[in-house]
Protein backbone atom coordinates (compact mmCIF):
# COMPACT_ATOMS: atom_id res chain seq x y z
CA UNK A 1 0.00 0.00 0.00
CA UNK A 2 3.28 2.08 0.25
CA UNK A 3 2.96 2.73 -3.27
CA UNK A 4 -0.36 4.52 -3.02
CA UNK A 5 0.59 7.40 -0.81
CA UNK A 6 3.99 7.69 -2.51
CA UNK A 7 2.25 8.03 -6.02
CA UNK A 8 -0.73 10.46 -4.12
CA UNK A 9 2.52 12.28 -2.34
CA UNK A 10 4.36 12.91 -5.71
CA UNK A 11 1.25 13.99 -7.79
CA UNK A 12 0.42 16.52 -5.11
CA UNK A 13 3.39 18.08 -4.63
CA UNK A 14 3.16 18.38 -8.46
CA UNK A 15 0.73 21.63 -7.85
CA UNK A 16 2.73 23.59 -6.09
CA UNK A 17 5.51 22.23 -7.87
CA UNK A 18 4.13 23.58 -11.48
CA UNK A 19 2.33 26.69 -9.72
CA UNK A 20 6.44 27.59 -9.13
CA UNK A 21 7.70 26.05 -12.20
CA UNK A 22 5.28 28.72 -14.26
CA UNK A 23 6.91 31.60 -12.59
CA UNK A 24 10.28 30.44 -14.81
CA UNK A 25 8.45 29.24 -17.62
CA UNK A 26 6.08 29.46 -20.28
CA UNK A 27 3.27 27.00 -20.08
CA UNK A 28 3.47 25.37 -23.30
CA UNK A 29 7.31 24.45 -23.03
CA UNK A 30 6.94 23.89 -19.94
CA UNK A 31 4.49 20.87 -20.68
CA UNK A 32 6.54 19.86 -24.27
CA UNK A 33 9.43 19.47 -21.88
CA UNK A 34 8.02 17.88 -18.91
CA UNK A 35 6.45 15.36 -20.97
CA UNK A 36 9.14 14.54 -23.08
CA UNK A 37 11.37 13.68 -20.04
CA UNK A 38 8.33 11.50 -18.38
CA UNK A 39 8.01 9.78 -21.42
CA UNK A 40 11.47 9.31 -21.71
CA UNK A 41 11.73 7.58 -18.32
CA UNK A 42 8.58 5.98 -18.67
CA UNK A 43 10.08 3.90 -21.60
CA UNK A 44 13.04 3.22 -19.37
CA UNK A 45 10.80 1.64 -16.61
CA UNK A 46 8.48 -0.06 -19.34
CA UNK A 47 11.59 -1.93 -20.63
CA UNK A 48 13.23 -2.52 -16.93
CA UNK A 49 10.27 -3.67 -15.45
CA UNK A 50 9.89 -6.48 -18.67
CA UNK A 51 6.59 -5.10 -20.41
CA UNK A 52 6.37 -3.98 -24.01
CA UNK A 53 5.83 -0.78 -26.12
CA UNK A 54 5.12 -2.86 -28.81
CA UNK A 55 1.47 -1.53 -29.93
CA UNK A 56 -0.76 -3.14 -32.94
CA UNK A 57 -0.88 -1.13 -35.78
CA UNK A 58 -4.89 -1.01 -35.59
CA UNK A 59 -4.45 0.39 -31.93
CA UNK A 60 -2.11 3.87 -33.09
CA UNK A 61 -5.08 6.09 -33.54
CA UNK A 62 -6.50 4.90 -30.10
CA UNK A 63 -3.54 5.75 -28.34
CA UNK A 64 -3.51 9.49 -30.58
CA UNK A 65 -7.06 10.02 -29.27
CA UNK A 66 -6.37 9.14 -25.46
CA UNK A 67 -2.51 10.71 -25.53
CA UNK A 68 -4.20 14.17 -26.71
CA UNK A 69 -7.17 13.90 -23.95
CA UNK A 70 -5.06 12.25 -21.43
CA UNK A 71 -1.64 13.94 -21.29
CA UNK A 72 -1.85 16.64 -23.81
CA UNK A 73 -5.34 18.75 -22.77
CA UNK A 74 -5.05 17.67 -19.58
CA UNK A 75 -1.33 19.02 -18.62
CA UNK A 76 -1.82 21.98 -20.91
CA UNK A 77 -4.89 22.76 -19.73
CA UNK A 78 -4.22 22.56 -15.75
CA UNK A 79 -1.31 24.52 -16.29
CA UNK A 80 -3.31 27.40 -17.88
CA UNK A 81 -5.39 26.94 -14.59
CA UNK A 82 -2.81 27.30 -12.30
CA UNK A 83 -1.42 30.60 -13.76
CA UNK A 84 -5.23 32.11 -13.48
CA UNK A 85 -6.22 30.00 -9.61
CA UNK A 86 -4.67 29.04 -6.51
CA UNK A 87 -2.57 25.23 -6.68
CA UNK A 88 -4.74 24.54 -4.05
CA UNK A 89 -8.08 25.33 -5.93
CA UNK A 90 -7.21 23.96 -9.23
CA UNK A 91 -6.29 20.90 -7.52
CA UNK A 92 -9.54 20.65 -5.78
CA UNK A 93 -11.54 21.27 -9.31
CA UNK A 94 -9.02 19.24 -11.19
CA UNK A 95 -10.20 15.48 -9.13
CA UNK A 96 -13.40 16.52 -10.05
CA UNK A 97 -12.17 13.79 -12.63
CA UNK A 98 -13.69 10.58 -11.04
CA UNK A 99 -17.32 12.12 -11.23
CA UNK A 100 -16.94 12.91 -14.97
CA UNK A 101 -15.86 9.97 -15.44
CA UNK A 102 -19.18 8.82 -13.76
CA UNK A 103 -20.82 10.47 -16.06
CA UNK A 104 -18.91 9.79 -19.31
CA UNK A 105 -19.18 5.92 -18.38
CA UNK A 106 -23.07 6.58 -18.35
CA UNK A 107 -23.37 7.59 -21.58
CA UNK A 108 -20.58 5.48 -23.64
CA UNK A 109 -20.49 2.47 -21.49
CA UNK A 110 -24.29 2.37 -20.50
CA UNK A 111 -23.09 2.41 -16.69
CA UNK A 112 -25.69 2.66 -14.83
CA UNK A 113 -26.13 5.58 -12.28
CA UNK A 114 -27.96 4.63 -9.20
CA UNK A 115 -29.07 6.31 -6.39
CA UNK A 116 -26.05 6.31 -4.64
CA UNK A 117 -23.84 7.60 -7.70
CA UNK A 118 -26.73 10.29 -8.24
CA UNK A 119 -26.03 11.69 -4.76
CA UNK A 120 -22.22 11.81 -5.23
CA UNK A 121 -22.94 13.50 -8.36
CA UNK A 122 -25.13 16.56 -6.43
CA UNK A 123 -22.84 16.26 -3.90
CA UNK A 124 -20.00 17.09 -6.30
CA UNK A 125 -22.13 19.21 -8.33
CA UNK A 126 -22.04 21.66 -5.03
CA UNK A 127 -18.47 21.19 -4.63
CA UNK A 128 -17.59 22.74 -7.72
CA UNK A 129 -20.40 25.46 -6.97
CA UNK A 130 -19.04 26.67 -3.65
CA UNK A 131 -15.52 26.26 -5.51
CA UNK A 132 -16.68 28.45 -8.16
CA UNK A 133 -17.46 31.49 -5.21
CA UNK A 134 -14.60 33.98 -6.93
CA UNK A 135 -16.44 33.95 -10.10
CA UNK A 136 -19.74 34.07 -9.02
CA UNK A 137 -20.00 37.96 -9.58
CA UNK A 138 -18.62 37.22 -13.52
CA UNK A 139 -20.78 34.29 -13.83
CA UNK A 140 -24.05 36.05 -12.98
CA UNK A 141 -22.96 38.81 -15.54
CA UNK A 142 -23.13 36.25 -18.50
CA UNK A 143 -19.76 35.45 -19.07
CA UNK A 144 -17.45 32.23 -18.90
CA UNK A 145 -14.22 32.66 -16.13
CA UNK A 146 -11.32 31.51 -17.92
CA UNK A 147 -9.61 30.18 -14.95
CA UNK A 148 -12.74 27.72 -14.39
CA UNK A 149 -12.85 26.80 -18.55
CA UNK A 150 -9.37 25.32 -18.11
CA UNK A 151 -9.26 23.56 -14.71
CA UNK A 152 -12.94 21.74 -15.64
CA UNK A 153 -11.85 21.22 -19.35
CA UNK A 154 -8.58 19.46 -17.95
CA UNK A 155 -10.82 17.41 -15.50
CA UNK A 156 -12.91 16.60 -18.64
CA UNK A 157 -10.42 15.74 -20.51
CA UNK A 158 -8.99 13.20 -18.52
CA UNK A 159 -11.87 11.34 -17.76
CA UNK A 160 -12.95 11.35 -21.35
CA UNK A 161 -9.22 9.74 -22.34
CA UNK A 162 -10.16 7.16 -19.30
CA UNK A 163 -13.79 5.90 -20.69
CA UNK A 164 -12.27 6.08 -24.36
CA UNK A 165 -9.82 4.00 -22.84
CA UNK A 166 -11.92 1.37 -21.38
CA UNK A 167 -14.33 1.84 -24.73
CA UNK A 168 -11.75 1.76 -27.34
CA UNK A 169 -9.12 -1.29 -25.57
CA UNK A 170 -5.97 -1.06 -27.27
CA UNK A 171 -4.31 -4.37 -26.65
CA UNK A 172 -0.55 -3.89 -25.15
CA UNK A 173 1.02 -3.78 -21.57
CA UNK A 174 -0.23 -0.87 -19.38
CA UNK A 175 2.86 0.93 -19.07
CA UNK A 176 3.54 0.69 -22.50
CA UNK A 177 0.70 2.40 -23.38
CA UNK A 178 0.93 5.56 -21.09
CA UNK A 179 4.33 5.79 -22.40
CA UNK A 180 3.18 6.02 -25.90
CA UNK A 181 0.33 8.79 -24.95
CA UNK A 182 3.30 10.75 -23.46
CA UNK A 183 4.50 10.88 -26.49
CA UNK A 184 1.43 12.06 -27.63
CA UNK A 185 1.07 14.78 -25.28
CA UNK A 186 4.58 15.82 -25.78
CA UNK A 187 4.42 16.13 -29.25
CA UNK A 188 1.08 18.06 -29.24
CA UNK A 189 2.47 20.35 -26.42
CA UNK A 190 5.64 21.43 -28.67
CA UNK A 191 3.54 22.02 -31.77
CA UNK A 192 1.38 24.08 -29.39
CA UNK A 193 4.70 25.93 -28.14
CA UNK A 194 6.09 26.71 -31.74
CA UNK A 195 2.47 28.20 -32.54
CA UNK A 196 1.32 30.12 -29.60
CA UNK A 197 4.13 31.45 -27.72
CA UNK A 198 7.64 32.13 -26.92
CA UNK A 199 9.60 29.37 -25.71
CA UNK A 200 10.95 30.00 -22.34
CA UNK A 201 12.14 27.74 -19.28
CA UNK A 202 14.79 29.24 -17.38
CA UNK A 203 16.76 26.04 -16.18
CA UNK A 204 19.71 28.08 -15.80
CA UNK A 205 18.08 28.75 -12.13
CA UNK A 206 19.36 26.11 -9.26
CA UNK A 207 15.51 26.26 -7.99
CA UNK A 208 13.83 26.05 -11.41
CA UNK A 209 15.64 23.50 -12.29
CA UNK A 210 15.41 21.27 -9.57
CA UNK A 211 12.03 21.76 -9.43
CA UNK A 212 11.58 20.48 -13.31
CA UNK A 213 13.68 17.50 -12.01
CA UNK A 214 11.47 16.49 -9.36
CA UNK A 215 8.61 17.08 -11.79
CA UNK A 216 10.12 14.84 -14.85
CA UNK A 217 11.45 11.94 -12.38
CA UNK A 218 8.61 11.48 -9.74
CA UNK A 219 5.03 13.04 -10.71
CA UNK A 220 5.70 11.96 -14.51
CA UNK A 221 7.42 8.66 -14.26
CA UNK A 222 8.11 7.05 -11.06
CA UNK A 223 4.17 7.73 -9.70
CA UNK A 224 2.82 6.51 -13.39
CA UNK A 225 5.35 3.50 -12.92
CA UNK A 226 4.34 3.03 -8.98
CA UNK A 227 0.54 3.24 -9.86
CA UNK A 228 0.77 0.25 -12.94
CA UNK A 229 3.05 -1.72 -10.45
CA UNK A 230 0.27 -1.20 -8.04
CA UNK A 231 -2.23 -1.93 -10.18
CA UNK A 232 -1.15 -5.52 -10.58
CA UNK A 233 -1.28 -6.23 -7.31
CA UNK A 234 -4.78 -4.53 -5.98
CA UNK A 235 -8.25 -4.73 -6.85
CA UNK A 236 -8.55 -1.58 -9.29
CA UNK A 237 -11.48 -0.07 -6.26
CA UNK A 238 -8.62 -0.56 -3.79
CA UNK A 239 -6.40 1.83 -6.49
CA UNK A 240 -8.65 4.56 -7.14
CA UNK A 241 -9.26 5.20 -3.28
CA UNK A 242 -5.62 6.29 -3.79
CA UNK A 243 -6.86 9.18 -5.95
CA UNK A 244 -8.35 10.81 -3.06
CA UNK A 245 -5.45 11.34 -1.17
CA UNK A 246 -3.85 13.41 -4.60
CA UNK A 247 -6.10 16.46 -3.84
CA UNK A 248 -5.00 16.84 0.17
CA UNK A 249 -1.79 16.29 -0.17
CA UNK A 250 -2.12 18.84 -2.76
CA UNK A 251 -3.69 21.46 -0.53
CA UNK A 252 -1.50 20.60 2.44
CA UNK A 253 1.78 20.94 0.45
CA UNK A 254 0.50 24.36 -1.27
CA UNK A 255 -0.40 25.91 2.18
CA UNK A 256 2.92 25.07 3.48
CA UNK A 257 5.37 25.81 -0.05
CA UNK A 258 3.04 28.75 -1.59
CA UNK A 259 1.07 29.87 1.87
CA UNK A 260 -2.21 29.22 0.52
CA UNK A 261 -5.09 29.56 2.44
CA UNK A 262 -8.68 27.79 2.19
CA UNK A 263 -11.25 29.67 3.22
CA UNK A 264 -14.44 28.71 4.16
CA UNK A 265 -16.59 28.11 1.11
CA UNK A 266 -13.87 26.50 -0.25
CA UNK A 267 -13.30 24.55 2.57
CA UNK A 268 -16.87 23.48 2.27
CA UNK A 269 -16.48 22.98 -1.40
CA UNK A 270 -13.47 20.54 -0.82
CA UNK A 271 -15.17 18.48 2.15
CA UNK A 272 -18.57 18.00 -0.89
CA UNK A 273 -16.45 17.04 -3.88
CA UNK A 274 -14.22 14.99 -1.58
CA UNK A 275 -17.22 13.38 0.13
CA UNK A 276 -18.69 12.47 -3.44
CA UNK A 277 -15.68 11.06 -4.82
CA UNK A 278 -15.59 8.75 -1.73
CA UNK A 279 -19.16 7.99 -1.74
CA UNK A 280 -19.36 6.75 -4.95
CA UNK A 281 -15.13 4.73 -4.86
CA UNK A 282 -15.26 3.94 -1.29
CA UNK A 283 -18.41 3.63 0.06
CA UNK A 284 -19.19 0.98 -3.05
CA UNK A 285 -15.76 -0.39 -2.92
CA UNK A 286 -16.93 -1.30 0.82
CA UNK A 287 -20.30 -2.65 -0.15
CA UNK A 288 -18.76 -4.45 -3.02
CA UNK A 289 -16.32 -5.86 -0.72
CA UNK A 290 -18.66 -7.15 1.82
CA UNK A 291 -21.17 -8.71 -0.74
CA UNK A 292 -18.33 -11.02 -1.83
CA UNK A 293 -17.31 -12.26 1.35
CA UNK A 294 -20.87 -13.00 2.18
CA UNK A 295 -20.80 -14.52 -1.17
CA UNK A 296 -17.79 -17.27 -0.28
CA UNK A 297 -18.86 -20.46 0.69
CA UNK A 298 -17.73 -21.56 4.43
CA UNK A 299 -14.47 -22.98 5.05
CA UNK A 300 -14.89 -25.97 6.78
Amino acid sequence: MWRIWAAALFWGLNWPAIKFLLTGASPWALRAAGLAGGGALLAAATITLGQSLAVRREDWGKILIAGLLNCAAFNILSAFAQMSLTASRAAILTYTMPLWSVLFAWIVLSEPIDRLRAFALVLGAGGIGLLAHPFWDVIAAGQLPLGLVYVLGGAIAWAAGTVYMKWSRPAGDPLGLTTWQFVVGAVAATIGMLAFETPRLELWRPEIAATFAFNVIFPQAAAYALWFTLMARVPASTAALGTLLVPVCAVTASSLLLGERLGTLDLAGFALILGGVLLDQGVRSWIAASASRRARPPVT
